[in-house]
């Protein structure tokens, strides 16, 4: 993004996190822990702490001892925001690399790093892909010696009051992960959950709910049972519902590696993604509207504050996601998708394209709105050639072959 790295300072470092009640939220915030994101409602369990049986006894030191060598840390650069996000993640299969951890801790990431715990080196890592549904995202690493995997245990055995231990990279530090004993409170829960920095808001069935006091920087970390089992991903923290105490969530390891065996295999789906997604470098109105004017109308009454417009001959570098506004000028056209902005540096900029411009066909396709040319988009790879046809803002007529780019994940 910038010609001389060296000049640049460092992007900021943030704990990416869970999903928590706003007071928790606000608390973390303002202890300098960074993003999480916030629960904003909890559904009813399936089976409540009052079916507690006698626990199992945990030694805790003895099960970090087992998963502890198989526990990463995850960094996502976020380079269009001009960040980075800190998560947890751990090994499935040591031999092929596999990583496994959230989506969320990845969301607009354009590169991964992950460290090993036991070693502390950093190893770039491929995104072999994402489940946006799920919330699962598995990433590889090669050619790592002595890596070892966790083992797994079987989530749909559990029972209420079995004991677990959470291990996560803590408001995103670094080194040995920081413990969270507690229990299996309940399980079946369903949760709506944001990040409260990126405004990605995702629904979560079938969670199971523990005591253990996950924090931000401990999503895709492992919950393990007192055998040393991981038997769930830390995924959110918050209420675990009115008049109750605070609850963390995990998503389930059966469905998880479900999701990981699919992603692994190459096989996409509505929900998942392989590998990077293509990248056009336009920011589009989130609008299923046809028309350009609605669309940037639209667009202007979800503004939040402080944003601003890009200018027509502007491209947007750093926090992208801060140009929000319409455009003051909107092409002549009556359908298509509205270019909010321009990313410097990607296809989108090399073939001319300023904020203003609508886009009415790609790849041979009518465009008639944003959402349109996303689900274009989603279709294609990074390296793909397509054919953009678009209205300027002069109200000209332009068309130019662009070759997609690999764009952030998410």
């Amino acid at each position: 993004m910038y010609e001389d790295d060296s000049a640049c300072p460092p992007p900021p470092r943030r704990a990416r996190g869970l999903l928590i009640y706003s007071v928790v939220a606000i608390l973390a915030a303002s202890a300098g822990v960074g993003t999480t994101l916030a629960v904003h409602q909890a559904g009813t369990p399936s089976r409540a702490l009052a079916a507690t049986q006698a626990p199992v006894r945990m030694n805790d030191a003895v099960v970090y001892d087992k998963v502890e060598p198989g526990v990463v840390d995850v960094s996502a650069n976020l380079e269009y925001l001009d960040e980075t996000a800190e998560g947890t993640g751990f090994v499935i299969d040591a031999a092929a690399g596999l990583v496994l951890t959230n989506n969320h801790v990845i969301d607009g990431a354009t590169s991964v790093l992950v460290t090993p715990v036991t070693s502390g080196k950093a190893y770039p890592a491929a995104v072999v892909g994402y489940d946006l549904k799920d919330d699962i995202a598995v990433l590889r690493i090669a050619r790592v010696a002595g890596l070892k995997a966790v083992t797994t245990g079987d989530s749909d055995a559990l029972t209420i009051g079995t004991q677990v231990l959470a291990l996560g990279n803590e408001a995103g530090q670094g080194g040995a992960p920081t413990l969270a004993p507690g229990v299996v409170s309940s399980t079946g829960r369903s949760i709506v959950a944001s990040d409260q920095s990126s405004g990605l808001t995702e629904t979560l069935y079938n969670m199971l709910q523990t005591s253990a006091d996950i924090r931000p920087g401990d999503s895709g970390g492992p919950l393990a049972n007192a055998a040393g089992q991981v038997i769930g991903i830390d995924t959110a923290a918050g209420s675990g519902g009115p008049g109750m105490n605070f609850a963390g969530y995990a998503i389930p390891i059966n469905r998880a590696l479900s999701v990981a065996r699919q992603i692994a295999a190459g096989h996409p789906s509505s929900a998942i993604q392989v590998g990077m997604p293509a990248f056009l470098g336009v920011l589009l109105p989130d609008s299923a509207s046809t028309s350009p004017v609605k669309q940037a109308d639209q667009q202007g009454r979800q503004r939040k504050p402080r944003t601003r417009t890009a200018s027509s001959g502007e491209c947007l570098t750093g926090d992208a996601a801060s140009y929000t506004a319409a455009p003051a000028v909107i092409a002549p056209a009556i359908t298509g998708a509205l270019v909010d902005g321009i990313v410097c540096g990607t296809p989108a900029t090399r073939v001319g394209l300023v904020a203003g411009d609508v886009i009415t066909s790609f790849g041979g396709q009518a465009v008639t709105s944003g959402r349109s040319l996303s689900a274009m988009l989603d279709r294609d790879r990074p390296g793909d050639q397509s054919m953009l046809t678009w209205v300027g803002i002069d109200g000209a007529r332009h068309s130019a072959g662009v070759i997609l780019s690999t764009g952030p994940a998410g």
